[in-house]
Formats: C-alpha cells, structure tokens, sequence
C-alpha cells in the first residue's frame, strides 16, 4: 500500500503542529524538514493501521444498517392468515 498523501495545506498545519508539540512537550526545536519527515514517519508506520481500523469500523455500520434494511424488508412481506 503507497503512504497516505494529504493536501499541501493539512500537511503544513499537522507538520507546523508537530514543531510546536516538540517546543511545548520536549523543550526542543525542530526544523520544518524534520517535523516533514517525522510526519511521513507517522503516516507510513501508522496509517495503515489507522485505515484498516476505519474500515473495520465501516464494515460493522454496513452489517447493521444491512440487518435493519433485511428486517424492514421482512416486515414488508405478505403473511397467510
């Protein structure tokens, strides 16, 4: 699977983040280049998981939407009397 490619502008604002997070957190200064790098880290270690995840989380909303869909069409039927 190719990394994930976000647009220019959220990869400016999530790398800029990045430089901040170190300032604040660590007391340290990184450069722009290694806020980018670090966060095409992130993407090609975590974005995998973090999509498999979602579409997990996709596929059980289509079983139940499905099992609800089946329900109503059930409810649908014609009965003997």
């Amino acid at each position: 699977m190719k990394p994930m490619k976000l647009p220019k502008e959220q990869r400016d604002i999530i790398t800029e983040n990045i430089r901040t997070y170190f300032e604040a957190e660590r007391g340290e200064t990184i450069g722009h280049l290694a806020a980018d790098n670090l966060l095409d880290f992130f993407l090609k270690e975590l974005g995998p998981a973090l999509y498999n995840g979602a579409l997990s989380d996709c596929r059980a909303l289509v079983g139940q939407r499905m099992q609800s869909l089946e329900e109503d069409i059930y409810a649908l039927e014609w009965k003997k009397r």
